[in-house]
Formats: C-alpha cells, structure tokens, sequence
C-alpha cells in the first residue's frame, strides 16, 4: 500500500512510500481510506514544531474516514462494508480526560490517517452519518469534535446565547453551524471580508475584519450591548487571549483551543478574577462525543464545509495551502478515487 511518511521534519521531506499491507489483529478492523482532512496540528507535525522528539517515521494526519474491508477475531460492533472514521484518541472513550486517555492520538503518539489501509481497534472508529461523503466525513475527528465539545460540554450553548467566533477555519466554521443548530446568535472575526460574506451565507449574524479593527473586542461590546459573549471559541491562542478576556461577559466562558498566535502580553489575570471568567481548555474529545455529535449532524442533515480537495499524490501542496491559511472551513485529501 501507498502511505506518506513524516522521515524528517519539513513539508518538502514528507515521503510517499509502498508499505506492506497491514492486517488487522484480535480486536481490530482494517479500514481502506477514502479520504484525510488536515488540521493546524497536522502542519506542525510535519513541520517538527508540534513534537521535535517524536519518533520518526511516522504516518501523519489525525482525520480520516474510510470503509472497514476486513475484521479480526473477536470483532463484534464493526462489521465489513461498514463506513467510519477514526477517533482522535484512541484511548479517550468516555469520560472526563485524563492521562491515560490523552496518549494514543492519530498522526503524533501513533501512526494516522494519511495511507491506503489503517489497522485501528474496533473501539477507535466510530459509524459516519449516512448523508455524508467519506470527503465530509474526513473533517469531523478533530475540527468537528472540537468545536462540538466546545459548544455542547464547555459552554453549555442555549437558544439566545451569544458565541463568538474566530477565523473562519475548521473548528471556527464547525462551531458556527453547531451554534446555529443550537439556536444561538453568533459573531465572527475574520481576516477577509471576502470569507465574512460567506460565513453569513451559513449564519453568521455578525462580522469584523480584525486586520482593520485589531481591538475587536469593542466591537463585540458594540454588538452585544455591552454585555459580552457567552462564549468565545478562542482559536488564536495568546495573540488573542486578550482580546477574548475583554469581549467575554462576566461569568462566560472562554474555550481555549488554538496556537495559532503568540504574544509578549502577561496573562490578564484581574479581569479573569474581577468578572468571574471561565477559561477552559479544549483538546478534541472522546469517543462518546464523537457519537453524540454524529447523532446531531445526522438529525440535522448538516455538511460540514469542505473548500479544496487534493488528490493523495498532492499531500504537500494540501500542507501548503494550510500554511498559506487561505482556505475556508477544511481542506481534504482523496485517497482513494
């Protein structure tokens, strides 16, 4: 089988390489891949920034749907011709997180997505909404599940919350449908007008060109009346920690999930204290996450958004157009025609 591979770190280093078919064990089922989505973390993986000491060669990319071609012994919730995806971790089935369970995430601890033919645990897939593409499908491991358990489990979104977005990437864009879907009013910043007008066109009730308006969180005051967001799906990191603290309201909710930006600003410790914020880290989700959000998508009919695909010869220039940040919603790679 064909399968790319991280041997040293740098998108021009990434390999296409004929590995030996692998065949599933007690337990396990073979899924032939149909298709891979890419997130940030990908791209830093690749690049080395993620994990510099990650054993190398490793098989990148988290996200990833397919059809099971052949099971193990002892194999009974998984059956052949049956459409999944893989889940993020591996190990995080139910539950609150912990250490044990935070190990084993696809494309870093272990090998990914981006191949031919990958060998998982019956428990490490889970069934893909019916209506969906294997393209579609691909997007919801990490991005979809993120966001859904930003909105669903962190910030407890009701109908009339006010949830803020920022970017129009993977998650951002999950979180927007997922908030509509909740009845939730949402604002959003982006970098282009161009992707402001089509995140309206899935919602979006509000948006600010941040590159034109940097303090933006004024403009969020501006339109909540002064009293804040619900929630904030922070995707920038400590570029835009601040900002999110400023434009939260008092005793809302700040989901803390990118890297995306760094800054030299100390971490603004009296107003988290004085209005009350909760600021809650967000590293995907579990497994019973994943299938409750399928049951949202599926009732709902949603389609994630999908803005390029890449045949899976073109893995590096996929990797570059995510390093250009230019895309809207997430970027897929066929893996199988």
């Amino acid at each position: 089988m064909k399968a790319w591979q991280i041997q040293s770190f740098g998108i021009e280093q990434l390999v296409l390489e004929h590995l030996p078919q692998p065949h599933p064990g007690r337990g396990e089922v073979l899924v032939k891949v149909h298709a891979a989505s890419l997130n940030y973390r990908d791209l830093l993986m690749v690049r080395g920034h993620y994990n510099p000491k990650m054993p190398l060669p490793r098989i990148p990319c988290s996200d990833g749907a397919g059809e099971v071609v052949e099971v193990g012994e002892d194999v009974n919730v998984v059956t052949v011709g049956q459409r999944v995806a893989g889940i993020f971790m591996q190990n995080w089935l139910d539950g609150p997180p912990a250490a044990e369970r935070n190990r084993g995430a696809l494309g870093g601890d272990i090998d990914g997505m981006l191949a031919e033919y990958v060998v998982l645990p019956q428990s490490g897939v889970v069934a893909i909404p019916e209506h969906l593409s294997f393209a579609e499908a691909a997007t919801l491991p990490c991005a979809g599940v993120t966001a859904w358990n930003a909105l669903v489990n962190v910030g407890q979104v009701k109908p009339g919350d006010v949830v803020v977005t920022q970017g129009t990437g993977g998650v951002s864009v999950f979180a927007l449908q997922f908030a509509k879907m909740m009845g939730a009013t949402v604002i959003g910043t982006s970098s282009s007008d161009e992707k402001l007008e089509r995140a309206k066109t899935l919602g979006l009730n509000a948006g600010l060109n941040y590159r034109q308006t940097p303090d933006w969180a004024k403009w969020v005051l501006r339109e909540t009346n002064n009293r804040g967001g619900d929630l904030i799906v922070e995707v920038g990191g400590a570029g835009t920690f601040s900002q999110s603290v400023q434009a939260v309201r008092i005793g809302g909710t700040v989901a803390q999930i990118g890297v995306l930006s760094q800054s030299d600003q100390p971490l603004p410790i009296a107003p988290l204290l004085h209005r009350q914020i909760r600021v809650q880290g967000v590293y995907v989700g579990s497994r019973a996450h994943f299938e409750t959000m399928n049951r949202a998508i599926a009732a709902s009919l949603l389609r994630p958004v999908v803005d390029k695909i890449f045949a899976f010869p073109q893995a590096r220039e996929a990797l570059t157009t995510m390093e250009k940040g230019s895309h809207f919603g997430k970027i897929v790679i066929q893996v199988v025609a």
